[in-house]
């Protein structure tokens, strides 16, 4: 019986031996499911404290390809930068000098991993693209071309062979070419640029904006395409999300200085159309927000259910929905009548902030500035996949609990207010949660 791959990132960093077979999996893993990124920087991480004074080659080639696939190109070139002609070595260098655009470089690391028998196909055609950027387009040609009496017809050929079309300035051939590395593999992070930059050229925002989405939500993400869509969200007056793509290319190269001067430019966008109208419209729902709901008069009965809740304004109760409230002890519909008529007399509504498209003022101004691509998707994972047990799952469905984020923001007492959720279940939620390096709200 073959042995199935672990989906355990912890357990395919510490495999022994790491080679290309360790590293596929690995890659095949984070391919399936971003949000085990997270679970990577941690992993990384621990080996680095672990092997702190005595760091063999062996760790540093682990940590050179744990840090290239978070995007740490940096300290994964120079972790590799020890390990001489080890092919695996050699590729990942390739890698992290590609996405950095030193494409000379990257060209002779490539070369290094196909001389060193570290997948010579895929090195080549990767030293292919890296030479048609450096501007020797003629020797790349040739190259793809031998590649492909040789049977080539993976997603990076498709993806080499489309790319070289464009900059000959054959668009329509170029993108169907791409469209065929897409299929072969949906994550196909350049080739997602390279449809992504042709329809931006051909004024398609819509389409290029979501295909530089797409590129974006797996590291190692190319810093022009954080460029390109952050430009494209400033064509939206959409500030924030521009500002957070430009500093992430700043996180990786603090002098890069498109990103510094669109960056500087952006801010200075966001204050030009301070809008004073909208502002005072937002301070006004932001103090609606905060009233406490002991200025109302309740029953004693509500007022305690919502104190276990932890509930204490009208923003806290906009993000309750009347499940929650109905799964909490002691509280009826009676209590739940009282609650509606009180929020019905302020104009708002249990679940106001939890429905899609129409956050609140208080929601959208606590939003984080810069969630990551790895973090979002974390957030959006559903419940079903920290694989509950059956009475804590029915708790979850009680408090119409469907997200990983949704999971976050609330607190344990909270949970502990659902009928039949006692303190076992609730170390139950604790545990998985920390898996996956995250706690429940004030923990």
């Amino acid at each position: 019986m073959a042995e199935l791959m672990t989906t355990d990132v912890r357990a395919l960093l510490d495999r022994n031996p790491f080679d290309a077979s360790a590293v596929a999996d690995l890659r095949e893993v984070l391919g399936r499911d971003p949000s085990r990124y997270a679970t990577l920087r941690d992993a990384v991480s621990a080996l680095r404290d672990r092997s702190k004074g005595a760091v063999t080659p062996d760790i540093h080639l682990r940590l050179g390809v744990g840090d290239i696939l978070l995007g740490r190109y940096s300290s994964g070139l120079e972790n590799l930068g020890k390990l001489g002609d080890n092919g695996l070595a050699q590729f990942f260098r390739g890698l992290a000098l590609e996405y950095l655009q030193r494409w000379e470089e990257a060209a002779k690391a490539f070369h290094a991993a196909a001389e060193a028998g570290y997948d010579a196909k895929n090195s080549n055609l990767h030293r292919a693209g890296a030479l048609r950027r450096a501007g020797h387009v003629e020797e790349a040609r040739s190259m793809l071309e031998e590649l492909a009496k040789a049977g080539a017809s993976s997603a990076e050929f498709f993806y080499q062979r489309g790319s070289l079309l464009a900059a000959e300035g054959e668009l329509v051939a170029a993108s169907a070419e791409l469209e065929k590395a897409v299929e072969l593999d949906r994550h196909h992070t350049n080739a997602l640029f390279e449809l992504a930059y042709i329809n931006d050229l051909h004024g398609n925002d819509d389409v290029a904006l979501d295909f530089y989405k797409d590129c974006v939500k797996r590291p190692p993400v190319p810093l022009a395409a954080l460029i390109n869509l952050g430009v494209l969200y400033e064509d939206r007056m959409n500030f924030r999300e521009a500002e957070n793509c430009y500093r992430q290319v700043l996180a990786h190269d603090r002098n890069h200085p498109r990103a510094a001067l669109f960056f500087k430019d952006c801010r200075a966008s966001r204050d030009m159309f301070y809008d004073e109208t909208v502002e005072k419209d937002i301070a006004i729902k932001r103090q609606l927000m905060e009233i406490p709901v002991t200025d109302f008069e309740l029953s004693v009965r509500s007022r305690n259910c919502l104190r276990k809740m932890n509930i204490r304004t009208l923003g806290d109760l906009t993000r309750t929905t009347e499940a929650a409230l109905l799964a909490s002890k002691n509280f009826g519909e009676t209590s739940l009548s009282e609650i509606k008529e009180m929020m019905t007399s302020k104009n708002l509504w249990l679940g106001m902030a939890l429905e899609g498209g129409t956050q609140s003022a208080a929601s959208t101004i606590d939003e984080p500035e810069s969630l990551s691509a790895e973090d979002r998707a974390m957030l959006a994972k559903p419940i079903g996949d920290l694989n509950l047990s059956v009475r804590a799952r029915k708790c979850m469905t009680k408090l119409g609990i469907q997200t990983v984020g949704e999971l976050l923001s609330h607190t344990g007492d909270e949970l502990l207010e659902c009928k039949n959720f006692g303190v076992t279940s609730l170390n139950e939620v604790r545990e998985k949660l920390r898996e996956l390096n995250l706690k429940l709200k004030n923990e």
